[in-house]
């Protein structure tokens, strides 16, 4: 009978450690390389601002630097040439009452003096008068009649309003909430010490949905007249409605802006603002809820390209140099679109230029598409699919080579979010995208919102045809 070699069985009892130990390693490795992994990623999350991604600069903490312009030299405050600006005086048919004074005797000799100076010195005080409320007391008086005695009851006055409150102080209240972000709260502390007036806290809200239907017709003309134009800035924002996601999309023209607060931020809900069969041209960035258009009609914002590229560098790595040549070029781009706006290069002489940067961008961009970091690969491949539409400002005159339309009229809305973290329901959703739509494009047009919001109310009230948003306003009929 044979034995086993006690130094056999040592040897392949450690050999089969080895092995196992060799597994543990290997698998360790790949587990060391992936937390790795995660954690540049995580490193470079942390990084991420409103200069090298699309967060909005509201999310951004103290500690991001704004960017310093140059200091020039000059002192603070108007320099010299600049054009003036003073309040004018008003003329006298609107000057409520006239203080004259005169010397009663010459400085000199004490002679007493008589007369008037035909060009005298003004110097005009403006303050407010004591506010009080214009309370009218409507009687509804019961008559019994003589004869049948049926008790008859007056109906509803057609030339006045419904409700406890007139038009023009709905329209303050609505101004209070919707254009200078008052909280409810502190509207109401205003209505009651500046206006004398006791307001509820409910009543605000109620103020608000009787705003938000008078200016429903107003906002869905304005609907229809950014479908039919040449060109639209388009962007979105986090929105929170019932104390869930929500969205907040905007479509500015020149003139117009329309917003849209809904529970989606996809092609549908950008297919509802400008319909499919939209000709015009829309500038956004390149989130795919615009895919449904033509590369011909969506030119991407260098903006929103330039934070991807200052995304690279500061995600450092293989991807960093890559990311500084591209921002030179876009540099490039820039100071020189700024030129053409000012009427100091001719458009032909820029689009010569801008040749070279096009073609110098689009080999980084193929460069950064193979790049080790599979974000910034990721990155310059999506760019390079809608590469065309990056120079459609070059080509097409019109066309602005940034997004800053929509993302200026955003700003307030964003402010507003902030402050009250969205709706509460879908009647103050309907409210906050209809006050924003108009208070927005009045602010663009130059006309008085309180006015705009006074009438609406008043001829929702009466019955009769309500103001216009667009640019170039009907007048209501009689």
């Amino acid at each position: 009978m044979s034995h086993a070699d006690p130094r056999d069985q040592r040897i392949a009892e450690l050999e089969g450690r080895i092995t196992q130990l060799e597994t543990l390693l290997t698998a360790a490795l790949v587990k060391i390389e992936k937390l790795e992994a995660e954690n540049a990623e995580l490193r470079a999350q942390l990084k991420l601002d409103s200069t090298n991604s699309s967060k909005p600069p509201s999310s951004d903490p103290p500690s991001v630097p704004r960017p310093q312009k140059d200091p020039t030299g000059r002192a603070r405050g108007g320099q010299r040439g600049h054009k003036h600006h003073k309040r004018e005086l008003l003329p006298p048919e609107k000057v409520n009452r006239f203080v004259d004074l005169k010397p009663s005797n010459c400085d000199r000799c004490r002679r007493p003096l008589e007369g008037t100076d035909p060009n005298p010195r003004r110097r005009q005080i403006v303050d407010l008068p004591k506010i009080e409320p214009d309370v009218t007391e409507v009687r509804y008086h019961a008559l019994c009649c003589p004869d049948c005695g049926i008790v008859s009851r007056p109906g509803e006055p057609a030339n006045l309003p419904g409700g406890s409150f007139g038009s023009r102080l709905v329209a303050v209240v609505a101004l209070l909430t919707g254009k200078l972000g008052v909280s409810k709260r502190s509207a109401r502390e205003f209505v009651s010490d500046v206006l004398g007036i006791d307001f509820a806290g409910g009543s605000i809200s109620n103020t608000e949905q009787v705003v938000s239907e008078a200016a429903a017709g107003a906002v869905a003309e304005a609907r229809d007249f950014v479908r039919c134009a040449p060109s639209a800035h388009l962007d979105e924002t986090g929105w929170r409605e019932d104390k869930r996601r929500a969205w907040l999309w905007v479509a500015a023209t020149a003139l117009v802006s329309v917003f849209t607060i809904a529970r989606s931020r996809g092609k549908k809900v950008a297919l509802e603002i400008l319909n499919e069969g939209f000709a015009g041209v829309v500038i956004s960035d390149r989130w795919a809820a615009y895919s449904w258009l033509l590369l011909s009609q969506r030119p991407i914002g260098g903006a929103h390209v330039k934070r991807d590229f200052q995304g690279m560098v500061d995600r450092g790595g293989p991807g960093k140099q890559i990311g500084e040549a591209l921002l030179v070029q876009l540099s490039k781009m820039f100071r020189w679109w700024a030129r053409v706006r000012d009427g100091t290069l001719p458009r032909e002489r820029f689009q010569r230029r801008m040749r070279k940067v096009e073609r110098r961008i689009g080999d980084l961009l193929r460069d950064g598409e193979v790049c080790p970091d599979g974000r910034v690969s990721g990155m310059c491949a999506e760019i390079l699919k809608v590469e065309s539409a990056l120079w459609t400002f070059v080509k097409t005159e019109g066309i602005d080579p940034t997004n800053n339309a929509a993302e200026r009229d955003l700003r307030r809305a964003v402010l507003w979010r902030k402050r009250c973290f969205g709706t509460d329901s879908e009647n103050g959703s309907r409210y906050a995208e209809r006050i924003l739509t108009v208070t927005t494009t009045l602010r663009k047009q130059k006309r008085p919102a309180l006015d705009f919001l006074a009438q609406s109310v008043d001829a929702a009230a009466r019955g009769k045809p309500r103001p216009s948003l667009l640019p170039e306003p009907r007048v209501p009929a009689a």
